[in-house]
């Protein structure tokens, strides 16, 4: 964490996000769950829209959903779980309820090991159902009732980070595993992701008893990573001001205006206790057998975490893996298996689908194929080493950043020599060398 951006204090984050599950109805009725681009107010019933005597079904689709993500997070599952009522008014919430769940979620006390060593510390995940969408136009609010209902997964976590890289990583393996295991597309622009960071600032003398601030600011409704980094930034900014007058910042919600790069007040931050919540009534309480447990944990072995260590224990790097699963994604997963089957060394395999662009679009076999034909590779160490040297000299930013720990530097300057060399040089010589002359 940049110590110019925090000065004396310590930065505390724990992440609330929201994920709209795929599934082919709403949580508590049967409308079309796909409102992408439809009109206003026609994926709508009467329970949807709140109407007296209108009553809540659950989704199996959903719950088993969250459940997955649960386990991928390893998580606690409640074998008796309950949904409650929490109450509060806005237009977008017709019934002046949202059916969520409080004090039985689906899962709880997980964990999440990040790129940095660190772990997320994750407090439950539960379900509740989407509010609808308002419009401000013209003086006037607009309401679209198509997003009410659908089914929405909040993953919490305690206040476990202590920089904004570790958070922002923990945001995109979150997306990575939804996608992974068919949970969601997590697409932020179409809000099936959204980011609530609760940010607050605390001395050093605070972090040594473990003592947190006493208050917290959440900033709510980010739609991109990028500007989630922003708004934690713009927020740490706001409130070490504050801090430094001798003030406390106000607990309170938030939004980030990407356009002057600041957060802007909401409402204050209601406690749990403002939600007046109750078990919900018209829903009986979910109770899962060790059978039906067993039958979700069947999928771990698609985890991205999983395939991560998979082909790291075959010999790809750490940041390979990394940019095979989690940049890549599974296609690049898929060939890669298949060019390790065929032969292909694990090492070369991920350095030719992460550096061989003119390839990669090929299947497996022919990938292969190709391979063997390029008869005319330079694998001549010193050639190859003349160029790396070059190659080494004119990016010396490159170079200052694997010193500094990103290891993303090798592929960036391997794909520098394998431009010089015309695609010719051979890549894990090239790559070892970098490597050599790097590590010096």
């Amino acid at each position: 964490m940049n110590e110019e951006l925090l000065g004396k204090y310590k930065l505390v984050v724990g992440m609330e996000v929201h994920i709209q599950p795929k599934t082919g109805q709403k949580m508590f009725c049967g409308c079309d769950a796909n409102i992408w681009g439809a009109e206003p107010n026609t994926r709508t019933c009467p329970t949807c829209l709140g109407l007296p005597g209108a009553l809540p079904v659950p989704n199996l689709e959903g719950v088993k959903k969250a459940q997955l993500l649960g386990l991928a997070l390893n998580c606690n599952l409640n074998t008796d779980s309950r949904f409650d009522r929490k109450h509060y008014f806005y237009p977008d919430l017709p019934k002046g309820y949202q059916i969520s769940q409080y004090k039985q979620p689906l899962c709880e006390n997980g964990s999440l090991l990040l790129e940095s060593g660190n772990t997320a510390d994750i407090e439950r995940v539960h379900l509740e159902e989407d509010v609808a969408k308002s419009f401000h136009e013209g003086g006037k609010t607009l309401v679209d009732f198509n997003k009410s209902g659908l089914p929405l997964i909040e993953v919490v976590t305690r206040p476990c980070f202590r920089s904004i890289e570790d958070a922002v990583d923990y945001c995109k393996k979150l997306q990575v595993i939804c996608r992974y295991l068919g949970i969601s597309e997590a697409d932020m622009e179409k809000g099936q992701m959204r980011l609530e960071a609760n940010i607050s600032l605390r001395t050093a003398e605070m972090e040594a008893k473990n003592e947190l601030s006493p208050y917290k600011v959440e900033v709510k409704n980010i739609n991109s990573f990028k500007y989630m980094e922003k708004a934690v930034r713009a927020e740490i900014v706001r409130q070490r001001e504050i801090l430094e007058k001798g003030e406390m910042p106000k607990q309170e919600n938030r939004g980030y205006d990407e356009f002057k790069n600041i957060t802007v007040a909401q409402r204050d931050k209601e406690e749990a206790s403002d939600y007046r919540y109750f078990p919900e009534p018209d829903i009986p309480p979910m109770v899962f057998d060790e059978k039906y447990i067993t039958e979700l944990r069947a999928v771990e072995g698609s985890l991205p975490q999983i395939l991560r260590k998979e082909m790291e224990d075959k010999g790809v790097t750490k940041e390979q893996s990394r940019i095979l699963v989690e940049v890549m994604g599974f296609p690049a997963v898929e060939k890669f298996e298949k060019l390790v089957d065929g032969g292909l060394g694990a090492s070369k395999a991920a350095t030719v689908l992460i550096n061989r662009k003119d390839l990669f679009e090929l299947d497996a076999g022919e990938i292969l194929e190709k391979l063997k034909g390029e008869s005319d590779k330079v694998s001549d160490t010193g050639e190859i080493k003349k160029v790396v040297e070059a190659v080494l000299e004119k990016n010396p930013s490159a170079v200052s950043d694997f010193k500094n720990g990103k290891e993303s530097a090798v592929q960036f300057l391997l794909g520098n020599v394998m431009k010089e060399m015309r695609g010719k040089a051979d890549p894990v010589i090239a790559s070892d060398l970098i490597k050599e002359f790097l590590t010096r």
